[in-house]
């Protein structure tokens, strides 16, 4: 699934995070320091690596949400039942478990579900009230048959059951009876209740859970009232139903391990959910409300049962009279009471049942990593069972999943790194859930599931989702092991090979110097002190130089230091001809340009130059062209020509490297105008190659944007159709005429045939004629592509905010990838799948990428996000040259500097001052090494090249006349010497 490369010697890094816990219980508090200490980007990279070995691999569900049969085989009714049938409900709310996924029914489809899943346990949840419908005695038979059946097909798999006996559905009678949870009765009745379970099915279970998070059971269903059996009691009821929820569970423990661990050996835990929270701001007082914010929401029944049998002292400081209190006999009875740490993360509580004011006005987050990290710091290093997690999909999702991937991957990876790198003690995973349920406060609007089930249907049949088959890969393979291709190589490119990089516009200063000033002064020594000039006096005007403009200096001087062959900028076409035509040429700017072209090649630096580069001003058109409709006016068409013809004449004896149009954005451009675009690049080309080339000997093509595009779910064909559709229009739609047949993709005529004609749009595709074709195929000298990220695509409705309608796609993100401030992916191993796409589809193209690079924030820590980016993109790229034999002839990385592009640039851009980044270093040294050389890597001596030097023609042209000059020269001066030596010896002997 995920390709990511990881950076040239990153595990010695990695390593150095593999540190044990240290400390006494109770200092979970330095969680978030220590994280935030952490090497940057190196602990963000997915971690390649598997579970130790005996590591559990389950999912779960609960009896309320999937069992359905709520008056079938003698069940009473349950808080939640009454929930949900209560006189006066909204009718738009969720509707209740009825039915849900009528597992009741169902046992031996569920069981296939686990069967094809190949998971180690399974996790469910017995229902009280089916087991004793009025909460207490008499025994339902009907119930204890159900439940054996369901244990015996377990046992025949294979599958370890991890039993849960409360999630949530008290047996309403004892809520009318007592008040459930508010009333001291409960722990007793629950322990009754409890003993029957370990009497019936103990011999066939290892791991009980007592209570499922007992702080939405306490808080929202005594409390607030949001859930069943919805007493708004406020905070003092809710702390009191807590407070008898620690007392039953405690009970249950003791009654275990009296009575039936002896000859059971089974073990009981609580599962306790929790969410996680980050400062706003890394102060001390902020770090001291998050661990508060902890304290409120997990410590609450952690504390009492792993610490010292009572509540976080910032609980009893902060609610006084609120918080009922535990004698020290029940401290003793409490402390201890769990024989691993259970733990809850995910949808269910995260951004969702926490009340807000236990964030304390700190930020929730999803690390489940830090979380295992703190749990592991404030409770001396538990074992942890996470027995439920996963996030959600929309409640319309049938097949791929692939946000639910995506999420199960960032929390299996983030548990993996616990392992390894923070020394936290877990030995299972619980993905929630087997199948699509009732989610309690949210009904059926989401799903949780990896199969999927159709609650209208009347089999119910359970259809494995995407999610189904990667879960699956991943216990088979215990983890992520590593791959032969996330693996850097060593190697070189080849000679010649162009090392460049970008600048969207080089910075024009065309202010004349003090030497071109004709003008006469003189100094006033006696008054002002200043030169005055001497008025009409002028000394004859000389011609102008490239040395008169400061700005070039500098500019050259910074790609010197980068050791670059190759600089790419763009022409302002706006400024060379400001009214659109040739009546007004600006010949200083095209001046300004010849200087800074030939200054490149005196350094022997080859200018790669755009012709037009869209801009968000005008799109960098002359105004006149653009107020007429710019690319929408044929118009356009000759207007290009003429001045491409200008710029090829002026600039051509120093320039051999053209680009007609750099990035053209098919996102903000109609057919109409990519159809005029096309065919003016395809004349432009043309006029170079008939008029110019033969002179000149230069080459010219177009520069595409080309970010790859990847189905969200690897396993669906119908997200590899449509990454196949997005990337034929998003790069083939211009790339298809050009290196293609001619014409436009055949994909592209039948979308949008098939849209205008069901949906009645009028998206219309021009047509070339057959001498427009002709003149447009092969009009290339090579493949000019930038590319910077890439995307996840698929066919599932998830989000309406990423959903294209107009071409039926929904954007993904891979939230275990690396993300830059402005959250475009670091996707290395995606330009190699470019590279490829690109040649298997127009053949053996000589291909630059032009442009390559990602943006940093000036709060980013020494640009390491820049060095890895432009270290395993440029890796990746010697993997498709070294192993694909893809024909790649040059990258460039972008950009040259922040004042241009800001946030981009390898040089920052301060008051006035350019300062160059850690990344030029970096960039600079796999130019000087030609790649990634190892110890293998034969030696390659290449030939020193120099760029073309028009001003040295006339001397290249003329090396024997050269020749001579320099004998006759030689010649003289030894003739000079010789006459001098004896003149000197002559007067010497008259003397």
């Amino acid at each position: 699934m995920e390709r990511a490369s990881p950076p040239l010697l990153l595990l010695p890094v990695l390593a150095l995070l593999a540190r044990p816990l240290l400390g006494a219980p109770g200092q979970g508090e330095r969680t978030w320091s220590r994280f935030a200490r952490l090497p940057y980007p190196q602990d963000q990279l997915f971690l390649y690596d598997t579970f130790p070995d005996g590591f559990l691999w389950g999912a779960g569900s609960a009896a309320y949400q999937t069992e359905g049969g709520w008056r079938q085989g003698g069940k009473g009714p349950s808080v939640w039942d009454a929930f949900a049938h209560r006189p006066g409900r909204d009718p738009a709310g969720p509707a209740g478990g009825d039915v849900a996924s009528d597992s009741y029914n169902n046992l031996y489809r569920d069981a296939e579900g686990l069967r094809r899943l190949g998971v180690s346990h399974y996790r469910f949840s017995l229902s009280w009230a089916r087991l004793m419908p009025n909460g207490t005695a008499p025994v339902n038979p009907a119930g204890l048959a159900h439940y054996g059946r369901l244990l015996e097909r377990l046992r025949e798999l294979g599958v370890e059951p991890v039993v849960t006996l409360y999630h949530w559905d008290l047996p309403q009678a004892l809520q009318d009876a007592f008040g459930g949870w508010s009333s001291p009765v409960l722990p007793q009745l629950f322990s009754d209740y409890a003993e029957l379970c370990f009497r019936h099915f103990g011999d066939r279970v290892r791991y009980w859970v007592t209570v499922d998070n007992p702080y939405v059971v306490a808080w929202h269903g005594y409390g607030t009232g949001r859930l069943p059996p919805g007493v708004q009691g406020g905070p003092r009821l809710g702390y009191r139903a807590a407070h008898h929820l620690l007392q039953a569970h405690a009970k249950v423990w003791h009654l275990y391990n009296d009575h039936f661990r002896p000859t059971q050996r089974g073990k009981v835990s609580i599962a306790l959910s929790s969410h996680w929270i980050k400062p706003q701001h890394m102060t001390e007082k902020n770090i001291k409300e998050c661990q508060k914010s902890l304290d409120f929401v997990l410590g609450w029944f952690a504390k009492p049962i792993y610490i010292d049998g009572d509540y976080p002292e910032s609980m009893k400081n902060n609610l006084s009279s609120l918080l009922p209190e535990f004698t020290e006999a029940e401290k003793n009875y409490i402390k201890g009471t769990a024989d691993f740490f259970a733990l809850s993360f995910g949808a269910t509580l995260s951004f969702q049942l926490l009340d807000s004011h236990m964030k304390f006005q700190q930020l929730e987050s999803i690390s489940l990593r830090q979380l295992l990290y703190w749990i592991s710091s404030e409770y001396n290093n538990p074992q942890i069972f996470i027995v439920e997690n996963s996030w959600f999909v929309s409640g319309s999702t049938k097949r791929d999943d692939a946000k639910y991937i995506y999420y199960l991957k960032k929390f299996i990876m983030e548990t993996l790194k616990a392992i390894r790198y923070d020394g936290v003690n877990v030995f299972g995973y619980t993905v929630w859930s087997l199948l699509d349920g009732f989610e309690w406060h949210r009904g059926y609007s989401i799903r949780r599931g990896l199969f999927y089930v159709d609650f209208q249907s009347h089999d119910k049949k359970l259809v494995p989702k995407s999610s189904v088959l990667f879960y699956q890969k991943l216990i088979e393979k215990n983890g992520f092991p590593p791959l032969p291709e996330n693996q850097p190589i060593e190697g070189i490119f080849p000679c010649g090979f162009a090392w460049g990089v970008v600048d969207n516009y080089i910075q024009v200063d065309t202010t004349p110097t003090q030497f071109f000033d004709s003008n006469v002064y003189v100094w006033d020594v006696h008054q002002t002190k200043k030169l005055i000039k001497v008025d009409g006096v002028f000394t004859s005007k000389r011609k102008r130089h490239c040395v008169d403009f400061a700005a070039i200096r500098l500019q050259i001087s910074l790609l010197q230091e980068m050791h670059v062959t190759h600089f790419h900028f763009s022409l302002k076409w706006s400024l060379i001809l400001p009214l659109g035509n040739l009546s007004l040429i600006n010949h200083t700017l095209i001046h300004y340009y010849q200087c800074f072209a030939s200054e490149l090649l005196r350094v022997n630096i080859t200018p790669v130059v755009a012709l037009w580069q869209p801009m968000a001003d005008n799109q960098e058109l002359p105004v006149s062209l653009a107020k007429y409709g710019a690319w929408e006016n044929p118009e356009m068409i000759q207007a290009f020509v003429e001045y491409a013809k200008i710029c090829f004449t002026s600039l051509g004896d120093h320039i051999k490297f053209w680009i007609t149009m750099n990035e053209p954005s098919v996102k903000n451009l109609t057919y109409t105008a990519g159809h005029n675009l096309l065919k003016a690049h395809a004349k432009v080309w043309h006029l170079y190659d008939k008029e110019f080339r033969r002179s000149q000997k230069g080459k010219i093509s177009i520069a595409l944007q080309a970010d790859w595009v990847e189905p969200a779910c690897p396993f669906s064909r119908n997200d590899q159709e449509v990454a196949d559709r997005i990337l034929e229009f998003d790069i083939g739609w211009l790339a298809e005429p050009i290196f293609g047949n001619g014409d436009y993709p055949q994909v592209m005529r039948t979308w949008l045939h098939r849209r205008n004609s069901v949906d009645l749009y009028n998206f219309h595709l021009p047509y070339f004629s057959e001498d427009e074709k002709k003149l447009i195929q092969g009009s290339f000298d090579f493949f000019a592509l930038s590319h910077y990220t890439t995307t996840l695509v698929g066919w599932e409705k998830e989000d309406a905010l990423k959903y294209d309608h107009y071409l039926e796609v929904q954007m993904i993100n891979d939230i275990t990838w690396l993300h830059s401030p402005s959250r475009a992916a670091v996707v290395p191993w995606g330009l190699r799948k470019l590279l490829k796409w690109v040649k298997s589809k127009y053949g053996d193209v000589p291909i630059y990428i032009m442009a390559n690079g990602i943006d940093d924030d000036q709060n980013m820590v020494h640009d390491k996000l820049r060095v890895y980016y432009i270290q395993n993109y440029i890796n990746e790229a010697l993997k498709a040259y070294t192993l694909d034999n893809i024909n790649l002839q040059g990258y460039f990385v972008y950009s040259f500097n922040d004042k241009t592009a800001p946030k981009y640039g390898l040089y920052s851009y301060v008051a006035n001052q350019y300062e160059p980044k850690p990344s030029v270093k970096h960039y600079r040294e796999i130019i000087n090494n030609n790649g990634f050389p190892g110890p293998e890597t034969s030696e390659m001596t290449c030939p020193e090249e120099t760029a073309s030097c028009p001003e040295c023609r006339f001397f290249r042209s003329r090396k024997s006349l050269l020749v001579f000059i320099s004998f006759i020269f030689v010649a003289f001066i030894v003739t000079v010497f010789f006459i001098t030596y004896y003149s000197k010896r002559v007067e010497r002997s008259y003397k």
